[in-house]
């Protein structure tokens, strides 16, 4: 069975990708929306390779097989290759044990796909400010609460010279983090391909009525902007929001905010 170690593990990575992008949505958790064609096209051709391999092994196995039946009829027919200490007059490639330590992994992918980043990549990722410094911002919609991604709020509150956001009730939705001095924000990660570039924004939530929910919850906060520090200033980030209510709601599908 050893020789078909590599085909397995080809075969459960493929089965792997499909599971998340064919079948579900939880390749969101890991890259953007566009680019679910190509994993599909990624684990069908890893499934069909698994198979071509396997089947290959298979029929070189079965050649090598025949050949031995030939070679026992007639012993005078030509010198035999040497013992290979295990009673064998010859010895086939096999593929390293190893490739059946790699299974593992891959079958723990397979059965128990790996959940979004959360606050633990939040809390490592430095407060982060926009490029674009002080300036004007196109105006908000019309009409009160008006819905923002937390990385358009962090830059309306730290950067726009217009102020757009006074006297404006704001809607965020992201997941609770929580400083060690019992600050807490709604936060949410910010991808421009997949997980590994996310990037995160947050707000201060201030005034909850029932106070900060437990880490990691998503939530939907309504409130209004809280100036502090002056435009494009450290002071100025991360941005403060006093609640007015804090809703519990389901983790989205899609749990990044597109740069």
């Amino acid at each position: 069975m050893r020789r078909y170690g590599s085909c397995v593990l080809l075969l459960l990575v493929g089965a792997a990708i499909l599971r998340i992008s064919l079948f579900s949505e939880l390749y969101l958790r890991y890259v953007k929306a566009g680019l679910r064609p190509y994993l599909i096209v990624s684990g069908v051709a890893l499934v069909l390779l698994g198979l071509a391999m396997a089947a290959v092994r298979r029929a070189t196995h079965d050649d090598h097989g025949d050949h031995d039946d030939h070679g026992d009829h007639d012993e005078h027919d030509g010198p035999h290759e040497p013992d290979d200490g295990h009673g064998h007059g010859h010895s086939h490639e096999r593929s390293p044990r190893v490739a059946w330590l790699l299974t593992l992994p891959a079958l723990a992918l397979l059965l128990f796909p790996p959940p979004a980043l959360g606050s633990y990549s939040a809390e490592r990722e430095a407060a982060r400010q926009a490029a674009q410094g002080v300036g004007g911002f196109p105006a908000l919609p019309d009409g009160d609460p008006v819905e923002l991604t937390v990385a358009e709020f962090g830059s309306r509150a730290v950067y726009d010279s217009g102020r757009s956001l006074t006297g404006r009730t704001v809607r965020l939705t992201g997941f609770v983090t929580r400083d060690g001095d019992g600050t807490w924000y709604v936060t949410r990660l910010a991808v421009t391909c997949c997980a590994a570039d996310a990037t995160a924004g947050k707000a201060e939530v201030r005034g909850a009525p029932d106070g900060a929910p437990p880490v990691d919850t998503w939530i939907t906060v309504t409130g209004t902007w809280h100036p502090e520090g002056a435009l494009g200033t450290d002071a100025a980030w991360p941005p403060v929001l006093d609640a007015a209510t804090v809703e519990r709601v389901k983790a989205p599908a899609d749990p990044y905010e597109q740069r």
